[in-house]
């Protein structure tokens, strides 16, 4: 039986395709692996969010390329967000590839797997549309307890910094009857802890054009027999609203935690990403989230060194950091993207 061994890199999103292509490929007879030495077929699913990442998914291509030489290799497969971003300059660059798969192909990874003599994948160049649903074969990736549910792909924001929309495409909600069901399914497999994940889950919904929105989906989940916890990542500040928080503080099964990306605290330099808001805003949603959610844990990211940010703008927001008091707190260094606004803004920061 052909061998199959996967290498997830990235966002939980991006695991969740790689779960979607591994419980595709064991549909289709595949036989899976851990270790990529004993693989016959090595697929790669790659981030592009920003430079480090870019480095990480070549350098992990290469190094699964040497598989050729060392162990079974006889294909190496490159899937997920790089191929839909740059798949011309890696087809060039990198004559390793037997096959690339890009955001759309994600069900069609069997496809590419083949082992037949002369045998050609060529993926979608149209824009990302492609959305799971709770029938597309799945194998969690995660610890048995855990798992994500992605309720939503792409994004409508325009983030200044952010390339994730040229390529993931704009936001496509799943309908809350599916992720019900994902969410049955999952439980009945032993899952007592769901993650919703999206680009925005805050967002959740606005596409739909029907009124359903986040705080209905969290209500409609929590309904879900045999879930314990449902934790909400990737929350945007300026999508939380009054109905959301009643839902987080009030449904049992809800997780009091948060995830709430912020980016920055002044009002200027989130004007120029293209976000909105300040310190006070900031600090004002805080206050509605720990008075409506009682004993939130709330975490949150920053981005230093955006362009045009001062040695004044910084202190201030070490400043907001100590009088938010947040649980958690994660910081990145601004990341150049090419083709987003923010690329073109001078006063780069060394």
């Amino acid at each position: 039986m052909i061998k199959v061994g996967m290498v997830s890199l990235g966002c939980p999103k991006n695991l969740v395709d790689s779960e979607v292509m591994l419980g595709t490929l064991r549909r289709e007879g595949y036989d899976l692996t851990r270790d990529p030495s004993e693989a016959d077929i090595i697929v790669v699913n790659t981030c592009t969010f920003i430079e480090p990442a870019r480095r990480e998914s070549i350098e992990t291509i290469l190094e699964m390329a040497e598989f050729k030489k060392t162990g079974r290799c006889r294909r190496l497969v490159v899937a997920g967000c790089m191929v839909q971003r740059n798949l011309d300059e890696l087809r060039a660059a990198l004559p390793e590839i037997d096959a690339l798969v890009g955001l759309n192909d994600i069900e069609r990874i069997a496809a590419a797997c083949t082992l037949e003599a002369g045998a050609r994948f060529e993926p979608s160049r149209a824009r990302a549309t492609y959305l799971y649903s709770h029938a597309s074969p799945r194998l969690l990736a995660t610890p048995n307890h855990s798992a994500y549910l992605k309720i939503s792909e792409g994004c409508d924001h325009t983030c200044s910094f952010c390339a994730i929309p040229s390529f993931r495409g704009l936001q496509r909600s799943r309908p809350v009857v599916s992720i019900v069901e994902e969410a049955r399914r999952l439980a009945a497999a032993g899952v007592v802890e769901i993650n919703l994940i999206a680009q925005d889950t805050t967002d959740y919904g606005t596409d739909l054009g029907d009124g359903t929105d986040a705080a209905g989906l969290l209500r409609a989940l929590d309904a879900v027999e045999g879930v314990r916890w449902i934790r909400v990542l990737y929350a945007y500040p300026n999508r939380i609203t009054p109905a959301f928080i009643g839902a987080l503080g009030s449904c049992g099964r809800a997780a009091r935690y948060l995830d709430l990306p912020l980016q920055h605290a002044d009002p200027a330099l989130l004007k120029a990403m293209r976000r909105g808001g300040s310190a006070v805003t900031h600090m004002r949603l805080l206050e509605s989230l720990r008075t409506g959610v009682p004993g939130i844990a709330l975490r949150t990211t920053f981005i230093v060194g955006f362009p045009g940010e001062t040695g004044e703008q910084f202190r201030a927001l070490c400043s907001f950091v100590r009088d938010a008091e947040f649980d958690h707190v994660g910081v990145f260094t601004y990341s150049e993207e090419k083709g987003t606004p923010a690329a073109a803004l001078p006063d780069d920061v060394p």
